[in-house]
């Protein structure tokens, strides 16, 4: 096995485990990043329709409670004004989805699905928790989704939840006395959701890895024949040569000429030593000839 199969096996052999080692890191950082960043959407979504709630509470509610006996507005309502908002958003996001998941809503596109539903009760069951991240399939792809716990702490809610004839006439008569009543103080009666797309942002980790993989492969194929020049100008060819010369050398031609003995790299040394070697044979032979 010749030098530089030698030197090219170990050189392959060392690029594969790099090339591996750095795809699997690679690969965790990069999904890493796409989950930070669909989770940071997912935040911004949550922090925005919390806004919404307080601002609704604060500066929309207090003007519009007058008119509450004679209309009810949903408008008031925090839930309503945030699911609107981000509904609009929705639109052209269609992937992103916000809701307040409600075991016994007053508004009916508020229940709960079954897998909401399960949530609200791990809230209920673990009263301290109040977050929950996770990742779920949907009809689109991977989601990613936080949510919140929904409780009754402002006893003032429980005017339009506890039972219908404490309830404006006006939200009856929209809504009708069959949902939405039976809550209590301090009860979690349901979740806010947010739901983030995964599937995209981890494509386009896929598609950075790709390109990432396929330069790191371009520049040690670059890399390789650069250095495999190298190798022969530098090292092969020189040493071939000084091989030959060794051969003919052994059989008495003396006529093969001295290399050249400029440089002080390794390959010039052992050419000068060579030399050296040549001269002492080429005078031992004569020696050797003159006594006989």
């Amino acid at each position: 096995m010749g030098l530089r199969l030698k030197f090219n096996l170990v050189l392959v052999l060392v690029f594969l485990a790099g090339f591996a080692a750095a795809g699997y890191i690679s690969r965790q950082l990069l999904q890493e990043n796409a989950r930070d960043e669909v989770l940071r959407n997912a935040r911004l979504m949550m922090d925005t329709a919390l806004a919404v709630r307080s601002y609704t509470v604060e500066q929309i509610k207090p003007h519009l409670d007058p008119m509450l006996e004679e209309t009810f507005l949903p408008q008031t309502v925090p839930a309503f004004a945030a699911t609107e908002t981000l509904g609009h958003i929705q639109k052209k996001y269609r992937d992103y989805a916000y809701k307040e998941a409600t075991l016994n809503p007053t508004n009916p596109r508020d229940r709960a699905t079954d897998w909401e539903a399960d949530l609200v009760q791990q809230f209920r069951q673990n009263a301290d928790s109040k977050e929950l991240v996770a990742e779920r399939d949907g009809a689109t792809g991977r989601l990613l989704y936080i949510a919140k716990p929904i409780q009754i702490v402002n006893p003032a809610c429980l005017r339009c939840h506890s039972v219908p004839a404490a309830a404006p006439a006006s939200m009856i008569k929209i809504y009708g006395e069959a949902n939405g009543f039976g809550w209590k103080h301090n009860e979690i009666i349901g979740a806010q959701v947010v739901s983030v797309p995964l599937s995209i942002p981890l494509a386009n980790a896929d598609r950075a890895l790709k390109t990432f993989m396929a330069s790191l492969a371009a520049v040690f194929v670059v890399f390789f024949i650069v250095l495999n020049l190298m190798l022969s100008w530098f090292i092969v060819r020189p040493i071939r040569r000084m091989s030959l010369a060794a051969d003919r050398v052994s059989t008495g031609d003396f006529d093969v000429p001295e290399f050249a003995e400029g440089g002080k790299d390794e390959i010039a040394v052992l050419g000068s030593s060579f030399n050296r070697m040549r001269r002492s044979i080429e005078k031992a032979m004569q020696m050797i000839e003159r006594d006989s």
